[in-house]
């Protein structure tokens, strides 16, 4: 099962996510959920660095199955909300993937 976990501070904005473990939902590259929230997942952290201009803090590992992202504390005002704007897509991406593959991938928020 892949685990998502939305870190939040204080005024509620995404401080840090991570994604583990695999959806195994199908074979090993026709895997429709691990896919779908990959996907979703990098592009939302490449649409930050393209459209924000913003490096996120990221820590996974090469055979896949782990992601850790952290927004920099160093950014603010117009483009920390872009940031987070794009983070929020990404969630409501990923809670949709769940509504419908809730046996392969959880969100916790």
């Amino acid at each position: 099962m892949i685990k998502v976990n939305v870190e939040r501070d204080e005024s509620r904005s995404i401080h840090t996510f991570s994604m583990s473990g695999h959806a195994d939902s199908g074979p090993y590259g026709y895997d429709l959920v691990c896919a779908g929230a990959s996907a979703v997942s990098f592009g939302a952290v490449n649409a930050i660095a393209v459209l924000c201009d913003t490096e996120l803090i990221i820590d996974m590992e090469e055979e896949g199955g782990y992601l850790h992202c952290a927004v920099p504390a160093n950014i603010s005002g117009h483009v920390r909300e872009e940031v987070q704007l794009l983070l929020e897509g990404m969630l409501v991406s990923l809670q949709t993937i769940a509504e419908q593959y809730g046996e392969h991938i959880t969100i916790i928020d």
